[in-house]
């Protein structure tokens, strides 16, 4: 066959599996739309959540029930100054805590005027859940407000004995942060942005990918289609092809749904860069992953009998582009070693961030990565032929 008839084939089937698909309204609106749709819902809902937290843990008064109120009048007066307004303890107060009716408190020592008055250190303890992480805001603004209270303490000593407080800083320590003003915006979502696209990308065209060959083995329509002159390699072709299409057209949308929510998002959401030069190197970045998603999808269709068959392979399908995302978690790893580049997920993860901080790849790490990525879909698609030319194939479940 030669490549005029092939390319011809392979449009004919990409056609009719795309028409077949467009059939069923229901199911095409989903798969087209239902990610655009959720996207802006995430990003807006992630920044109205950011808003409220601020205005309810950072700027709103604090309320901290305080055991051994009246041990430490100064110390109270300088905690109102800063939102934090002290309240007698309950006598339950560690078990409002653990219950979360509370999330921080404080007790103060029996000798703490006694040890204030000698100048020793007076103690106050800080009772709290540290695996709440919705303590962690109240925790910290009530642990900054003593650390500088200590500190203008000491300093009022220190000068009371005709010391210079700056002898007990002898080193003075400064920050220069490197971080571009891209990259300070986009850290919120450095971690959920290159897995929510990497996982639609991935499993994009997933229905039609499956459908169009377990489904179709499934209702016995796979093996008229199988006796045609046509090769093997342009049906497998054609129907990756209509995968593919849907799985290109839903990222499309996917990404200027990203735009748009990042226009109306408010905080830090709507200080991303979301030019159509950033759009852009996403798109292109997404496009190998739709690809190999495609072809591993119409592998694994082929070897199941059944709909139900293959679509038992999307549960752990869905865990390949989130273990990239988890295992910097817990080993953050630098992105200029190169090989990373060649590695499925890890790559687009990397690039993503890299996109999202407004840095531009280099040209080897380009190279390295559209190589690796083309050539395993290559890989994929040539294992999906050769799925195709067994003639068991034919025979429904």
């Amino acid at each position: 066959m030669n490549n005029s008839t092939f390319l011809g084939c392979t449009l004919t089937v990409m056609r009719k599996e795309l028409r077949d698909f467009a059939r069923d309204r229901r199911t095409f609106l989903l798969t087209l739309l239902m990610a655009p749709l959720l996207y802006p819902l995430l990003i807006l809902g992630m920044g109205k959540l950011a808003q409220m937290r601020a205005d309810t843990q950072l700027e709103k008064t604090l309320e901290v029930s305080v055991d051994g109120i009246d041990r430490a009048p100064n110390l109270i007066a300088f905690l109102a100054s800063r939102g934090i307004e002290a309240k007698p303890a309950p006598a339950d107060f560690e078990a409002r805590i653990r219950n979360q009716r509370e999330d921080v408190a404080l007790v103060i020592g029996r000798e703490f005027a006694e040890d204030w008055r000698a100048g020793k250190p007076a103690k106050v303890e800080m009772v709290m859940d540290s695996t709440r992480r919705d303590a962690d805001v109240p925790a910290g603004r009530v642990r900054a407000a003593l650390e500088q209270y200590g500190q203008s303490v000491g300093a009022l000593r220190l000068l009371a004995r005709g010391v210079n407080p700056m002898v007990a800083s002898p080193v003075n320590l400064g920050t220069r942060d490197l971080a571009t003003p891209e990259a300070k915006r986009g850290l919120m979502l450095s971690l959920i942005l290159p897995l929510i696209m990497t996982l639609f990308a991935f499993i994009g065209g997933s229905h039609l990918a499956m459908d169009t060959t377990a489904g179709e083995r499934e209702r016995q329509s796979l093996e008229p289609l199988l006796a045609t002159p046509a090769s093997r390699g342009a049906l497998v072709s054609g129907k990756m092809a209509a995968a593919c299409v849907m799985g290109i057209a839903s990222m499309l949308l996917i990404l200027l749904s990203f735009k748009l929510s990042a226009t109306l998002a408010s905080g830090e959401a709507s200080a991303l860069d979301v030019s159509f030069a950033a759009i852009g190197k996403m798109l292109v970045i997404l496009l190998p992953l739709v690809l190999i998603g495609t072809a591993l999808l119409t592998c694994l269709a082929a070897a199941a009998k059944s709909m139900k068959e293959a679509q038992s392979h999307i549960v752990w399908l869905m865990m390949l582009p989130m273990l990239p995302a988890y295992a910097l978690m817990a080993y953050p790893l630098k992105d200029t070693a190169l090989w990373q580049y060649a590695v499925p997920f890890l790559s687009q993860n990397q690039l993503l961030v890299k996109v999202n901080r407004g840095e531009t790849p280099s040209g080897e790490q380009w190279a390295i990565y559209l190589t690796a990525s083309l050539s395993l879909a290559v890989v994929l698609w040539l294992l999906a032929v050769w799925r195709y030319r067994q003639e068991k194939l034919a025979i429904s479940a």
